[in-house]
């Protein structure tokens, strides 16, 4: 049964941790070197895209003390961990959809997000993308670490998994549901020019994960 997104992982926070380093490929690997991409200056202000327990914040956090984050999640069992985690640090742990929470304009030195958003349609990363590039500061940019389809027609496969689901579940509403459905590193990067981010390039792979960034 499809669970919605916030349940799914308010559920799981127990675990969680663990389950996303020993369970996908590359993992001990790629949310360090995520952390290695964000900025280094002082009081660098950065925000997370559904930064759940702040995996690859731990990282940077050891890199740059002085950070001010901004981590927003749909769930919030999430973010009580991560506050937890992080009490003396400039940390504000907002609750909510990254799609409907303003981010504000030129504040932000840069954008991350880790494993979160494989769950969206193109169209739905656009808008996306446009509400961070507004947000960036000149010169500031985004970096993506995430699960990539291999191929158009495995990209095709897991959407229409998830709308024969929904159908089958008799749900209606436009609430975000917990379905992987990755787009492929093109389709990915096209949507990062389309919302109007000028450069863009692929940092790194690992399996099927693979580190974009792109520049204000």
């Amino acid at each position: 049964m499809l669970e919605k997104m916030n349940e799914f992982f308010n559920r799981r926070v127990i675990g969680y941790e663990e389950h996303q380093l020993t369970t996908i490929d590359g993992a001990q690997e790629f949310y360090r070197y995520t952390a290695s991409c964000l900025p280094v200056q002082d009081h660098a202000q950065v925000l997370d895209l559904g930064c759940g327990t702040g995996l690859e914040l731990g990282f940077y956090f050891e890199s740059n003390p002085t950070a001010q984050v901004t981590g927003i999640d749909l769930a919030e069992d999430m973010l009580e961990v991560l506050k937890q985690k992080f009490p003396e640090k400039s940390l504000t742990a907002i609750c909510g959809s990254y799609f409907d929470i303003p981010f504000g304009e030129k504040c932000y030195d840069a954008v991350v997000s880790v494993e979160s958003l494989h769950h969206f349609t193109k169209e739905e990363k656009i808008f996306l993308y446009q509400k961070a590039y507004q947000a960036l500061k000149p010169g500031g940019y985004m970096i993506l670490t995430d699960y990539f389809a291999q191929t158009e027609e495995q990209e095709y496969f897991y959407r229409q998994g998830l709308a024969r689901l929904k159908s089958e579940q008799g749900i209606s509403d436009n609430e975000f549901y917990h379905y992987d459905t990755p787009l492929t590193k093109a389709h990915e990067i096209e949507a990062f020019r389309e919302s109007g981010f000028p450069a863009v390039e692929l940092l790194a792979e690992w399996s099927a994960t693979a580190v974009i960034k792109a520049v204000k």
